[in-house]
């Protein structure tokens, strides 16, 4: 598996229940930005609250953020990896694996998880695992990334998509 890009899923919550922002960012390998995209505010109705109850926020995910973002995006993308793990369901609608990074204070959700070596000087020990049904791709997975996150802190781009969609939301609603 060769690496050339990763896309990084986000979302942001805004302010006073204005809904749900989501983001993506492409990168290369060295997580430089190669392309940005962001959805609009995703308020759901009380209404559709109703309706979909504990299922909401995971259709709000995978439906309505990752999926669109992933169609929206012009640059080829070899894996993507999630920090909130319903995103992992974004694995039954299209081809790239989606695979979850989190930190130890984070937990993991299944028994199958594969640690990724971090930068020299970091203490913070990241994780990754994906669907149960992907699991035996994982070794494979965590040996590309292992190589990248010797040289990055693959849990940093999600930060800078929190405050990038901050900006975009400040930047909105100053117009």
């Amino acid at each position: 598996m060769e690496l050339a890009n990763l896309a990084f899923l986000e979302t942001y919550t805004l302010d006073d229940d204005d809904g749900i922002m989501g983001a993506i960012l492409v990168t290369d390998k060295d997580t430089k930005p190669v392309e940005f995209r962001v959805t609009a505010p995703i308020k759901p109705t009380n209404f559709q609250k109703t309706l979909y109850g504990d299922v909401l926020r995971e259709h709000i995910l995978v439906e309505l953020v990752a999926v669109p973002l992933l169609n929206a995006v012009s640059e080829q993308v070899d894996l993507i990896l999630a920090r909130d793990p319903l995103f992992l369901g974004t694995n039954n609608k299209q081809g790239i694996r989606v695979v979850r990074v989190y930190n130890e204070a984070e937990g993991h959700l299944n028994g199958t998880h594969e640690e990724l070596l971090s930068p020299k000087g970091e203490k913070e020990k990241v994780f990754i695992e994906t669907d149960k049904k992907f699991h035996s791709e994982l070794p494979e997975i965590a040996k590309v990334l292992s190589s990248i996150a010797e040289q990055r802190l693959l849990t940093e781009p999600f930060e800078r998509l929190k405050i990038a969609c901050e900006q975009v939301h400040l930047q909105k609603t100053s117009e």
